[in-house]
């Protein structure tokens, strides 16, 4: 003999059901994803051009020169921000190792460098643009998301980075211009985050990491009449960036003052002697 229930004890398990199920729902309703869970790439690129390293002579006091561009682009979609906050996505990049060197024949040699980053005092040094800490710059470079927003916001931030530095044809702490440079080498390595920052908090989130370097080696013969001294030896097409399948995470010295370009040094090293510093740090 089969009994039925009553019918109200099904209308009590049902509402119990339901009451479960709208709770559900509505906790996960009021406990949205993370700023960090909710961040997507679409899309990310990081390369050096492909043209080799150009070479200017017009000047009769200084040997120019032009490295390709490493570049640097993301797409990012950030869904709705429910919290009243505000973050900042883009680029940071730091030097990890520099040398430098442009030989005078058997004179000495000049040197640009990093000091703590030489003596091995720090890990990395920033490469903020000087003006913008951390961040590598502040117009393609950056895009800030203010919350809360009810819709998807799509952005491109993007970088590129190059050398275009001039050399003296003569000595730097001799008052001739007699030309007596005879190579210059340069080996520089760096690594380049994408970031999120929120700025009230300072919470940090490291969203992909990229090494690259940049390397030269340049041989000159003094002796030959402007325009037909320098010429580009290896490497004539630089390697390509990484993107790291593991983030790393960003060293302090990277986030903040002073910059690699205040914190570099001018140094001529002769052969015979003490060094001499040519141009002191600025900071």
């Amino acid at each position: 003999m089969r009994l039925s229930s009553p019918p109200d004890c099904w209308t009590f398990l049902w509402t119990v059901l339901l009451f479960n199920a709208m709770g559900c729902i509505q906790s996960i309703r009021c406990k949205p994803k993370s700023f960090r869970d909710s961040i997507v790439i679409l899309e990310l690129n990081a390369t050096i051009d492909s043209n080799p390293t150009s070479i200017d002579e017009t000047s009769g006091v200084v040997l120019r020169y032009r490295t390709p561009h490493f570049r640097a682009n993301a797409r990012i979609l950030v869904p709705p921000v429910a919290a009243k906050e505000t973050w900042t996505i883009g680029w940071i990049q730091a030097c990890n190792h520099m040398e430098f060197f442009n030989t005078y024949g058997d004179k000495g040699m000049s040197s640009w460098e990093l000091p703590d980053l030489r003596d091995g005092k720090i890990q990395a040094i920033s490469d903020s643009d000087g003006v913008n800490y951390p961040w590598y710059g502040n117009t393609t470079e950056t895009c800030t998301v203010i919350g809360p927003t009810k819709k998807d916001s799509k952005f491109v931030v993007s970088m590129n980075d190059n050398f275009y530095p001039s050399v003296t044809w003569g000595v730097p702490v001799s008052d001739s211009n007699v030309p007596q440079l005879s190579s210059i080498f340069r080996d520089q390595s760096f690594t380049t985050w994408l970031v999120a920052i929120n700025q009230a908090t300072s919470e940090t989130l490291v969203l992909q990491t990229i090494r690259w370097r940049m390397r030269l080696d340049i041989k000159v013969d003094p002796e030959k009449p402007l325009g037909q001294r320098a010429v580009l030896k290896e490497p004539v097409a630089q390697e390509q960036p990484q993107i790291l399948g593991k983030n790393e995470p960003i060293p302090p010295n990277a986030m903040v003052k002073p910059n690699a370009n205040d914190a570099q040094v001018l140094m001529w090293r002769p052969k015979t002697g003490d060094p001499v510093v040519v141009i002191p740090p600025k900071y």
